[in-house]
């Protein structure tokens, strides 16, 4: 008999098993690294791990080696109810029904000291997130000993490949380490414990994340979070700062393109300077949590790449969920109708449903469809509205974003649900991965 996870949600498919971390660990290198390039993808529901490494099976054909990485945040769990094992058990089953012999990972999202216990036994890899304690004093001692410290982030300091010195006063320093030491603290407290309850900080990657918050990192502030970084003993292997911009879920980006183009290429100078003055790890790179599909934003990070030869990790979120919908409304009948079931509850709960990510939706509700027009909607018509093809006449940002954050109702509806998942399997999973393959991984890598 296969033994499953006890804590998972939902039925899981006969190929899942209790998969034990150190099982995929005993295969790695005796030092984790994450690999140059890295993909973070998310599978709510544990069912299209197959079809997301199909899409990384075809880079790798094309002779690009992106990591897939499997991830999901406390939030995600408690919202469905599953348990940090069920990842690692989804994300297995796929790598061994495809055979992929290449690296992959699992990771716990956004997690803080109070949440990562659960996640150690089950995730290789593990954001930190700090963002809560951006801008809340640490000690003044604390502060004054670190701007000590560092003499070098006084006055004119010169990156390589940035045009312009950085001339920060030390008390632009002292500012800069008030807002954030307290944070990078935070980030060492957790760090430690995992490396404690890992037995070695050699067996996980690490993140920090500052994202979700709400003024985006200058490159002399992110210089100046990667030398107390560096000081607290955090070996962090990708960091996620705030980019300026808008990040909403499951749309494009909102903000200045050469803005961001100059901030990214920027943050990319300012982790190579780290790297060789701090001894950070050489593989450190930039983590950008996109919310998924910033299409605008993959011409510019592939230009960025080619001409650095930096890595990059893109996490993506909630893509994967939309385009099992999109799946089930093409393939009609049952499909279509609990799509339709969902859109009609999600109307009647948006504020419920909106309220955890007030600050990365914006949707204009006199553009959201009816429950009545949507139910004379054929299943192309639904697809269309829903699908993330900017141009298309029928796309609808707004019923996008208010269905991304809608899948607690998938949740709700169980097996129901996942029933219609497995009936479907082949109608959503081409879907899946024709999304992630054609319009994330093939423009962002290969252009």
């Amino acid at each position: 008999m296969v033994a499953v996870s006890t804590c998972a949600p939902y039925p899981l498919h006969a190929e899942y098993r209790l998969f034990k971390l150190s099982e995929h660990q005993a295969e790695s290198p005796a030092v984790l690294q994450l690999e140059r390039f890295s993909f973070g993808v998310g599978d709510r529901f544990g069912h299209q791990g197959k079809a997301q490494l199909q899409a990384f099976q075809m880079m790798a054909a094309r002779g690009i080696d992106v990591a897939p990485v499997w991830n999901k945040s406390n939030r995600e769990h408690t919202f469905i109810g599953s348990q940090p094992q069920s990842v690692l058990d989804a994300a297995h089953a796929a790598v061994k029904a495809l055979g992929w012999s290449k690296s992959w990972h699992v990771d716990a999202d956004h997690i803080r000291l109070e949440t990562v216990d659960r996640f150690i036994p089950c995730s290789d890899f593990l954001t930190i997130d700090v963002a809560e304690s951006i801008g809340q004093p640490a000690s003044s001692k604390a502060v004054a000993a670190f701007v000590e410290r560092h003499p070098e982030l006084s006055g004119i300091v010169n990156i390589p490949g940035i045009a312009q010195a950085f001339d920060m006063t030390q008390t632009e320093v002292t500012r800069i380490a008030s807002k954030y030491l307290l944070a990078v603290q935070e980030a060492g407290k957790v760090y430690r414990h995992i490396a404690n309850k890992k037995g070695d900080e050699d067996k996980f990657i690490a993140e920090v994340s500052m994202d979700e918050t709400d003024s985006p990192q200058t490159p002399p502030e992110l210089l100046v979070i990667l030398a107390a970084l560096a000081d607290e003993g955090v070996r962090a292997q990708t960091i996620a700062p705030k980019f300026t911009g808008r990040f909403n879920k499951g749309v494009d980006y909102v903000g200045d393109l050469r803005q961001f183009e100059k901030e990214f290429n920027e943050d990319l100078a300012v982790i190579a300077h780290a790297v060789g003055s701090y001894g950070l790890p050489a593989n450190l790179k930039l983590s950008v949590h996109s919310g998924s599909d910033k299409f605008s934003l993959y011409p510019i990070i592939r230009r960025a790449l080619q001409r650095t030869g930096a890595g990059l990790h893109l996490k993506t979120a909630g893509t994967t969920w939309l385009e099992e919908l999109i799946g089930l409304a093409e393939a009609g009948g049952d499909g279509l109708a609990l799509v339709k079931e969902f859109y009609a509850r999600a109307l009647e709960h948006v504020d419920e449903l909106c309220g955890p990510y007030a600050t990365v939706i914006d949707i204009d509700r006199t553009k959201l469809p009816s429950a009545a027009a949507i139910a004379r909607w054929t299943g192309a018509q639904f697809a269309n509205a829903l699908r993330h093809i900017p141009n298309h006449s029928e796309f609808n940002p707004h019923l996008r974003q208010l269905l991304h954050v809608a899948f607690k109702l998938a949740a709700k509806a169980g097996t129901r649900f996942t029933d219609l998942l497995k009936a479907n399997e082949s109608t959503v999973a081409k879907n899946v991965t024709e999304n992630l393959y054609t319009r994330h991984m093939r423009p962002l890598f290969l252009g």
